[in-house]
């Protein structure tokens, strides 16, 4: 780990705070000394690996509900538990009359409580989370759209895309008037515009999820929920610095995949709202430049003696992600050491900021979720994301009259695109490769020297992102085309995002909503008839699945995730239950739908 990313921490320490309450402000992020956030007192020397950077308070809430969700494991036992359930819990009485409760019940040595006692303590003094929302109708819902989906001539795929269309009502929902007025008491962030929710267990807004929400909303002509979405997630950028992860207290620390300015972009393509861009274009700029400064940027040398920089995913947090406390305890169990731990808990907090949570892409050993190295790691597909923001927020700047912003960032996207060839292209195997920074390497002024050996050159669906914005160079497309029918990730029902069966579920035999629309959309938009043919197909086997698993399986619902090898079965793997619902699923579907159509006499059953 460079040197660069050592701190002096000067600012003001709450002495009496418990190790897991003691947290760094975010604005002395830039004085934070390694040694202040050591609460083990271990010298340094004695960590293999120790931890580095600022961590974001959490609160008191939060804390306490982690104390809950560890004594609910204890008491109710692993079967069919999930953590998260107990941090999104809100309270009926003011936290210390709670607290003081949860003291009082009788508890075994081991911290567990009879069940029916654990029972009638939730029941009096916590509500679930779904109390915190409320079902809205959306105002602009309109059962059967005018010119829904011309290109779908198919009656019986036109008739499930209505009802896959009719789920965004039932996934609205806005913020209670108690969240609103009592937030202290929640976990759940008082948003003031209404909601489109995943399903299942997230009960909130996601960040990255969205992009893909409204893309599906825009085919539904659901232009002003649209608009909601975005607004919410520019009031975070304005409270907090950047989009958080999801709208939750215990999500600060640490922010999703950057898409808003995509986000911004489709609305204004469809509405020409320059309302909503003038809105947006400070909040762009400050979430850029959270990405680009401090710990997420990183200087390297290549090849050429050209000093480039990269951005990476990077949690402000070194202790177990609260809505999976008991998981990432249980992951560190065999690690003895608390400065280990703490850089175990910050790599775990940072591969869930990739939204890739968890693959074998962050990780040393595959079987081995100790060893994720997220944060030594320069993705590829976070870089599209920012290159894509830096041509967005150039655009929307010049449209908004702003050119010397324009400039600025037709400029720094021009920088970038330079550096993601210099360290991710690999011509010979048309594919662009994740960088791993080397520690140990020979560094001249914290910045790393670039060595063809460093790339990750295994296959994820990441190795090719950087097509849904490079879509221009048709030779280009077509060598990456090309190397994506022979990556063995093309398969009977889609794309899958690894080659690796490792049973994390960002991996084989998994396919995701929005790995399948950035490489099929930038197929599509690179304008080779073979791209295009190639482009259909995967989505077609995309529809399919989703539309069989649908109809098949007698539960009439969209999944988080399928199993990319077989037509026709959702996906599993990970650490919860496979999720229904589910926002990006329905968007993706409804975008290809609107792009490809469906033949009538195209069987939308499995072949």
């Amino acid at each position: 780990m460079s040197d660069a990313y050592r701190w002096q921490w000067n600012c003001n320490e709450d002495k009496d705070l418990s190790h897991r309450e003691r947290t760094i402000p975010l604005d002395c992020a830039s004085e934070i000394d390694p040694s202040a956030m050591d609460v083990s007192a271990e010298p340094a020397h004695s960590c293999k690996l120790s931890d580095h950077g600022p961590v974001v308070p959490t609160t008191p809430l939060v804390i306490f509900l982690e104390r809950i969700q560890e004594t609910a494991l204890k008491t109710f036992g692993p079967m069919k538990f999930d953590p998260k359930l107990y941090v999104d819990l809100s309270l009926k009485f003011d936290l210390p009359i709670v607290k003081q409760a949860f003291n009082d019940l009788a508890k075994t040595a081991n911290g567990s409580v009879l069940p029916s006692d654990f029972n009638d303590f939730l029941n009096k003094y916590m509500n679930g989370a779904e109390k915190d929302l409320e079902y809205v109708k959306p105002i602009d819902f309109i059962a059967e759209p005018e010119g829904f989906l011309p290109k779908v001539a198919h009656q019986g795929v036109k008739n499930w895309a209505l009802e896959v269309h009719s789920l965004w009502k039932n996934l609205s929902r806005k913020v209670s008037d108690k969240v609103l007025k009592h937030s202290e008491l929640h976990t759940l962030l008082p948003l003031k515009h209404p909601v489109i929710i995943p399903g299942s267990r997230f009960q909130e807004v996601y960040y990255w999820d969205s992009y893909w929400v409204i893309r599906g909303l825009l085919t539904s002509k659901m232009y002003e929920t649209a608009k909601g979405i975005i607004f919410n997630l520019i009031d975070l950028i304005e409270t907090y610095g950047y989009v958080l992860n999801g709208a939750r207290a215990y999500y600060t620390n640490r922010s999703q995949p950057p898409l808003l300015s995509s986000m911004v972009i489709e609305v204004y393509k469809q509405t020409h709202d320059m309302d909503l861009v003038k809105k947006a274009l400070p909040a762009l700029i400050k979430e850029h430049k959270f990405w680009n400064s401090g710990i997420h940027v990183v200087a390297i040398e290549d090849a050429q003696g050209t000093i480039h920089n990269l951005s990476r995913y990077y949690a402000m947090w070194n202790k177990p992600r609260p809505e999976s406390f008991t998981i990432d305890t249980e992951t560190a169990i065999k690690i003895l050491k608390n400065c280990e731990k703490e850089k175990v808990y910050r790599e775990i907090a940072s591969a869930a900021e990739s939204g890739w949570d968890f693959s074998t892409r962050w990780m040393k050993d595959t079987s081995d979720l100790t060893t994720l190295s997220t944060t030594m790691i320069l993705p590829v597909d976070l870089n599209t994301f920012i290159y894509k923001m830096e041509l967005d927020i150039s655009f929307l700047a010049k449209v908004s009259g702003k050119t010397s912003d324009s400039l600025q960032f037709k400029e720094a996207s021009k920088a970038r695109k330079k550096a993601m060839d210099a360290v991710f292209w690999n011509k010979e195997k048309g594919q662009w490769f994740d960088y791993w920074l080397d520690p140990d390497s020979n560094r001249k002024e914290d910045v790393y020297t670039w060595d063809a050996k460093y790339q990750n050159q295994d296959i994820f669906a990441s190795n090719f992102i950087p097509l849904w914005v490079r879509f221009q160079d048709k030779t280009l497309v077509k060598k990456v085309a090309q190397s994506l029918q022979s990556s063995g990730l093309i398969r009977a029902a889609g794309v899958a995002t690894s080659l690796t069966n490792s049973s994390q579920q960002w991996d084989f035999p998994n396919g995701w909503a929005p790995l399948q629309h950035m490489i099929v959309e930038g197929l599509v938009l690179s304008g080779s008839e073979e791209a295009k043919l190639l482009a259909k197909d995967i989505a077609i086997k995309w529809i399919r699945t989703n539309y069989v698993v649908y109809k098949n399986k007698n539960v009439n619902a969209m999944h988080e995730k399928y199993d990319v090898t077989k037509c026709g079965e959702f996906g599993g793997g990970g650490e919860y239950v496979p999720q229904t619902g589910f926002g990006w699923s329905n968007g993706v579907v409804l975008a290809f739908l609107e792009e490809f159509g469906w033949a009538q006499d195209l069987d939308p059953q499995c072949q």
